[in-house]
Protein backbone atom coordinates (compact mmCIF):
# COMPACT_ATOMS: atom_id res chain seq x y z
CA UNK A 1 0.00 0.00 0.00
CA UNK A 2 2.82 2.23 0.78
CA UNK A 3 3.74 2.11 -3.26
CA UNK A 4 -0.25 3.16 -3.82
CA UNK A 5 0.51 6.04 -2.17
CA UNK A 6 3.66 7.04 -3.62
CA UNK A 7 1.83 7.18 -6.96
CA UNK A 8 -1.18 8.84 -5.64
CA UNK A 9 1.23 11.48 -4.10
CA UNK A 10 3.16 11.66 -8.17
CA UNK A 11 -0.51 12.32 -9.44
CA UNK A 12 -1.42 14.97 -6.92
CA UNK A 13 1.89 16.50 -7.44
CA UNK A 14 1.76 16.50 -11.16
CA UNK A 15 -1.69 17.55 -11.30
CA UNK A 16 -0.93 20.38 -9.79
CA UNK A 17 2.01 21.88 -11.90
CA UNK A 18 -0.08 20.92 -14.49
CA UNK A 19 -3.17 23.80 -12.78
CA UNK A 20 -0.03 26.06 -12.83
CA UNK A 21 1.33 25.95 -16.51
CA UNK A 22 -1.97 25.79 -17.89
CA UNK A 23 -2.76 29.36 -16.41
CA UNK A 24 0.70 30.47 -17.52
CA UNK A 25 -0.29 29.52 -20.81
CA UNK A 26 -3.71 31.29 -20.76
CA UNK A 27 -1.71 34.79 -18.81
CA UNK A 28 1.50 34.68 -22.16
CA UNK A 29 -1.43 34.34 -24.62
CA UNK A 30 -3.00 37.27 -23.13
CA UNK A 31 -0.12 38.97 -23.01
CA UNK A 32 1.07 37.96 -26.71
CA UNK A 33 -1.59 39.21 -28.06
CA UNK A 34 -1.73 42.37 -26.54
CA UNK A 35 2.30 42.52 -27.30
CA UNK A 36 1.89 41.40 -30.88
CA UNK A 37 -0.58 44.34 -31.94
CA UNK A 38 1.96 46.66 -30.69
CA UNK A 39 5.11 45.40 -32.56
CA UNK A 40 2.74 45.64 -35.81
CA UNK A 41 1.90 48.85 -34.72
CA UNK A 42 5.15 49.88 -33.90
CA UNK A 43 7.36 48.28 -37.03
CA UNK A 44 5.86 50.58 -40.03
CA UNK A 45 7.25 53.86 -38.35
CA UNK A 46 10.41 52.29 -37.67
CA UNK A 47 11.00 50.85 -40.67
CA UNK A 48 9.54 54.36 -42.09
CA UNK A 49 12.21 56.01 -40.17
CA UNK A 50 14.86 53.86 -40.69
CA UNK A 51 14.47 54.21 -44.40
CA UNK A 52 14.53 58.30 -44.24
CA UNK A 53 17.16 58.64 -41.91
CA UNK A 54 19.08 55.99 -44.84
CA UNK A 55 17.81 58.19 -47.56
CA UNK A 56 19.41 61.49 -45.55
CA UNK A 57 22.33 60.02 -45.01
CA UNK A 58 23.16 58.41 -47.98
CA UNK A 59 22.61 62.19 -49.72
CA UNK A 60 24.84 64.10 -46.84
CA UNK A 61 28.56 64.27 -46.61
CA UNK A 62 30.40 61.25 -44.55
CA UNK A 63 31.23 64.30 -42.01
CA UNK A 64 28.08 65.51 -41.76
CA UNK A 65 27.18 64.06 -38.75
CA UNK A 66 29.60 61.98 -35.73
CA UNK A 67 26.87 58.95 -36.08
CA UNK A 68 27.68 58.66 -40.04
CA UNK A 69 31.08 58.44 -39.53
CA UNK A 70 32.66 55.07 -41.61
CA UNK A 71 34.30 51.95 -39.50
CA UNK A 72 36.93 50.55 -40.49
CA UNK A 73 36.39 47.25 -39.78
CA UNK A 74 38.92 47.12 -36.84
CA UNK A 75 38.32 49.09 -33.81
CA UNK A 76 36.09 48.19 -30.52
CA UNK A 77 32.56 46.43 -31.29
CA UNK A 78 29.46 47.26 -29.05
CA UNK A 79 27.31 44.00 -28.54
CA UNK A 80 23.44 44.84 -27.04
CA UNK A 81 22.32 41.24 -26.13
CA UNK A 82 18.49 41.33 -25.62
CA UNK A 83 17.00 38.42 -23.24
CA UNK A 84 14.11 38.12 -20.58
CA UNK A 85 14.13 39.11 -17.18
CA UNK A 86 11.96 35.84 -16.36
CA UNK A 87 12.61 32.26 -17.39
CA UNK A 88 10.24 29.39 -18.61
CA UNK A 89 10.27 30.84 -21.95
CA UNK A 90 11.45 26.96 -23.55
CA UNK A 91 14.75 28.33 -25.60
CA UNK A 92 14.08 31.56 -25.83
CA UNK A 93 17.11 32.68 -23.71
CA UNK A 94 19.22 29.96 -24.26
CA UNK A 95 19.36 30.80 -28.15
CA UNK A 96 20.29 34.09 -28.09
CA UNK A 97 23.28 33.17 -25.52
CA UNK A 98 24.42 30.87 -27.62
CA UNK A 99 24.31 32.76 -30.71
CA UNK A 100 26.21 35.63 -28.86
CA UNK A 101 28.96 33.36 -28.41
CA UNK A 102 28.74 32.06 -31.66
CA UNK A 103 29.06 35.88 -32.69
CA UNK A 104 31.84 36.57 -30.55
CA UNK A 105 34.14 33.52 -31.83
CA UNK A 106 33.46 33.81 -35.46
CA UNK A 107 31.77 37.15 -36.83
CA UNK A 108 33.76 39.11 -34.24
CA UNK A 109 37.10 37.68 -33.96
CA UNK A 110 40.31 39.12 -33.46
CA UNK A 111 38.01 42.20 -32.47
CA UNK A 112 37.34 44.04 -28.83
CA UNK A 113 34.09 43.36 -27.95
CA UNK A 114 32.22 45.60 -25.24
CA UNK A 115 28.41 43.75 -24.10
CA UNK A 116 25.38 45.53 -23.22
CA UNK A 117 23.39 43.09 -21.85
CA UNK A 118 19.89 43.55 -21.37
CA UNK A 119 17.43 41.25 -19.36
CA UNK A 120 18.31 39.66 -16.29
CA UNK A 121 18.64 35.80 -17.86
CA UNK A 122 21.45 36.94 -20.22
CA UNK A 123 23.12 39.01 -17.05
CA UNK A 124 23.03 35.61 -14.99
CA UNK A 125 24.67 33.61 -17.70
CA UNK A 126 27.30 36.28 -19.48
CA UNK A 127 28.49 37.52 -16.34
CA UNK A 128 29.95 34.29 -15.76
CA UNK A 129 32.04 34.35 -18.67
CA UNK A 130 35.44 35.76 -17.26
CA UNK A 131 37.32 36.24 -21.25
CA UNK A 132 34.28 39.03 -22.01
CA UNK A 133 34.00 42.18 -21.44
CA UNK A 134 30.18 43.68 -20.10
CA UNK A 135 30.15 47.49 -19.92
CA UNK A 136 26.67 47.58 -19.14
CA UNK A 137 23.36 46.02 -18.00
CA UNK A 138 19.84 45.82 -17.38
CA UNK A 139 17.21 44.57 -15.85
CA UNK A 140 13.33 45.01 -15.59
CA UNK A 141 13.38 46.69 -18.71
CA UNK A 142 9.93 45.10 -19.20
CA UNK A 143 8.19 46.60 -16.17
CA UNK A 144 8.10 50.37 -16.71
CA UNK A 145 8.08 52.66 -20.43
CA UNK A 146 9.67 50.72 -23.27
CA UNK A 147 10.54 53.84 -24.67
CA UNK A 148 12.39 55.01 -21.72
CA UNK A 149 14.11 51.73 -21.33
CA UNK A 150 15.39 52.18 -25.02
CA UNK A 151 16.73 55.44 -23.89
CA UNK A 152 18.32 54.13 -21.27
CA UNK A 153 19.72 51.33 -22.98
CA UNK A 154 21.10 53.18 -26.19
CA UNK A 155 22.22 56.85 -24.19
CA UNK A 156 25.18 54.84 -23.17
CA UNK A 157 26.08 53.74 -26.44
CA UNK A 158 25.72 56.86 -28.60
CA UNK A 159 27.91 58.61 -26.07
CA UNK A 160 31.28 55.51 -26.43
CA UNK A 161 30.38 55.95 -29.76
CA UNK A 162 30.40 60.04 -29.95
CA UNK A 163 34.01 59.58 -28.19
CA UNK A 164 35.39 57.04 -30.52
CA UNK A 165 35.50 54.43 -28.05
CA UNK A 166 33.39 52.12 -30.32
CA UNK A 167 33.83 51.99 -33.72
CA UNK A 168 30.31 49.71 -34.42
CA UNK A 169 26.71 49.30 -32.50
CA UNK A 170 25.41 45.79 -33.15
CA UNK A 171 21.85 44.41 -31.91
CA UNK A 172 20.93 40.64 -30.91
CA UNK A 173 17.55 39.93 -30.14
CA UNK A 174 14.49 37.64 -30.52
CA UNK A 175 12.52 39.07 -33.94
CA UNK A 176 8.94 38.17 -33.38
CA UNK A 177 7.23 35.90 -35.92
CA UNK A 178 4.35 33.83 -34.71
CA UNK A 179 3.39 32.46 -31.40
CA UNK A 180 5.75 29.47 -32.86
CA UNK A 181 8.72 31.61 -34.28
CA UNK A 182 11.07 33.85 -32.77
CA UNK A 183 14.24 34.31 -34.86
CA UNK A 184 17.36 35.29 -33.20
CA UNK A 185 18.43 38.31 -35.21
CA UNK A 186 21.98 39.94 -35.36
CA UNK A 187 21.37 43.64 -36.59
CA UNK A 188 23.79 47.10 -37.39
CA UNK A 189 22.91 49.83 -35.70
CA UNK A 190 26.29 52.25 -36.05
CA UNK A 191 27.47 53.26 -38.53
CA UNK A 192 24.31 53.80 -41.00
CA UNK A 193 24.16 51.58 -44.01
CA UNK A 194 24.13 53.60 -46.82
CA UNK A 195 24.05 51.29 -49.22
CA UNK A 196 20.56 49.21 -48.47
CA UNK A 197 17.56 50.41 -46.39
CA UNK A 198 14.81 48.10 -44.19
CA UNK A 199 11.86 47.34 -46.13
CA UNK A 200 10.14 45.20 -43.49
CA UNK A 201 9.96 40.95 -43.29
CA UNK A 202 14.26 41.29 -43.88
CA UNK A 203 13.95 42.60 -47.54
CA UNK A 204 16.41 44.96 -48.68
CA UNK A 205 16.24 47.36 -51.35
CA UNK A 206 19.16 49.90 -52.60
CA UNK A 207 18.98 53.40 -51.55
CA UNK A 208 17.44 55.85 -53.77
CA UNK A 209 19.01 59.31 -53.09
CA UNK A 210 16.57 62.05 -53.32
CA UNK A 211 17.18 65.44 -53.54
CA UNK A 212 16.08 67.27 -49.62
CA UNK A 213 15.52 70.92 -48.96
CA UNK A 214 16.76 71.15 -45.77
CA UNK A 215 15.15 73.30 -43.15
CA UNK A 216 16.45 75.29 -41.51
CA UNK A 217 20.01 73.60 -41.99
CA UNK A 218 20.95 69.68 -43.17
CA UNK A 219 23.61 69.22 -39.74
CA UNK A 220 20.27 70.31 -37.56
CA UNK A 221 18.37 68.17 -38.76
CA UNK A 222 20.50 65.43 -39.12
CA UNK A 223 21.54 66.10 -35.41
CA UNK A 224 18.00 65.81 -34.84
CA UNK A 225 16.69 62.51 -36.13
CA UNK A 226 20.20 60.68 -36.15
CA UNK A 227 19.73 59.66 -32.22
CA UNK A 228 16.05 59.88 -32.04
CA UNK A 229 16.02 57.01 -34.88
CA UNK A 230 18.41 54.98 -32.43
CA UNK A 231 16.18 55.09 -29.67
CA UNK A 232 12.90 53.80 -31.86
CA UNK A 233 14.61 50.94 -33.30
CA UNK A 234 16.03 50.10 -29.75
CA UNK A 235 12.35 50.34 -28.75
CA UNK A 236 11.55 48.28 -31.88
CA UNK A 237 13.69 45.62 -30.70
CA UNK A 238 12.34 45.61 -27.11
CA UNK A 239 8.87 45.29 -28.14
CA UNK A 240 10.13 42.31 -30.87
CA UNK A 241 12.07 40.48 -27.98
CA UNK A 242 8.82 41.04 -25.54
CA UNK A 243 6.42 39.35 -28.00
CA UNK A 244 8.93 36.42 -29.05
CA UNK A 245 9.64 36.13 -24.93
CA UNK A 246 5.36 35.75 -24.74
CA UNK A 247 5.18 33.51 -27.34
CA UNK A 248 7.76 31.44 -26.34
CA UNK A 249 6.49 31.02 -23.04
CA UNK A 250 2.77 30.03 -24.23
CA UNK A 251 4.31 27.02 -26.65
CA UNK A 252 6.36 26.12 -23.62
CA UNK A 253 3.85 26.04 -21.22
CA UNK A 254 1.34 24.28 -23.98
CA UNK A 255 4.08 21.24 -24.38
CA UNK A 256 4.36 21.26 -20.42
CA UNK A 257 0.58 21.16 -19.86
CA UNK A 258 0.33 18.44 -22.72
CA UNK A 259 3.50 16.29 -21.30
CA UNK A 260 1.56 16.65 -17.44
CA UNK A 261 -1.48 15.37 -19.03
CA UNK A 262 0.08 12.27 -20.54
CA UNK A 263 2.36 11.59 -17.27
CA UNK A 264 -1.01 11.75 -15.61
CA UNK A 265 -2.90 9.07 -17.71
CA UNK A 266 0.73 6.89 -17.25
CA UNK A 267 0.35 7.36 -13.71
CA UNK A 268 -2.86 6.80 -13.42
CA UNK A 269 -2.41 3.27 -15.06
CA UNK A 270 0.22 2.16 -13.08
CA UNK A 271 -1.72 3.09 -9.67
CA UNK A 272 -4.66 1.06 -11.58
CA UNK A 273 -2.15 -1.88 -11.89
CA UNK A 274 -0.57 -2.08 -9.04
CA UNK A 275 -3.53 -1.87 -7.02
CA UNK A 276 -5.48 -4.47 -8.96
CA UNK A 277 -2.37 -6.45 -8.02
CA UNK A 278 -2.49 -5.53 -4.33
CA UNK A 279 -6.40 -6.91 -4.77
CA UNK A 280 -5.10 -10.21 -6.51
CA UNK A 281 -2.54 -10.87 -3.49
CA UNK A 282 -4.84 -10.56 -0.82
CA UNK A 283 -7.27 -12.74 -2.94
CA UNK A 284 -4.92 -15.55 -3.24
CA UNK A 285 -4.14 -14.80 0.71
CA UNK A 286 -7.89 -15.06 1.99
CA UNK A 287 -8.14 -18.13 -0.42
CA UNK A 288 -5.14 -19.73 0.38
CA UNK A 289 -6.07 -19.14 4.05
CA UNK A 290 -9.29 -20.65 3.77
CA UNK A 291 -8.67 -23.98 2.03
CA UNK A 292 -5.63 -24.16 4.45
CA UNK A 293 -8.33 -24.39 7.19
Amino acid sequence: MANLRDIKRRINSVKSTQKITRAMKMVAASKLRRAQEAIQQARPYAYGMRDLLHSLANCADSDAHPLMRSSNGEGVVALIVVTSDRGLCGGFNANIINKALATLRKEFKGRDVELTLVGRKGVEALRRQSELTVQDSYIGHDSGSVMRAASDVMSGIIARFLEGAVDEVHVLYNEFKSAMQQDVTLERLLPFNMETIQAGDDEEVPVKPLDYIYEPAQAVVLDSLLEKDLNIQMHRVLMESTASEHGARMSAMDAATRNAGEMIDSLTLKYNRVRQDAITTELIEVISGAEAL
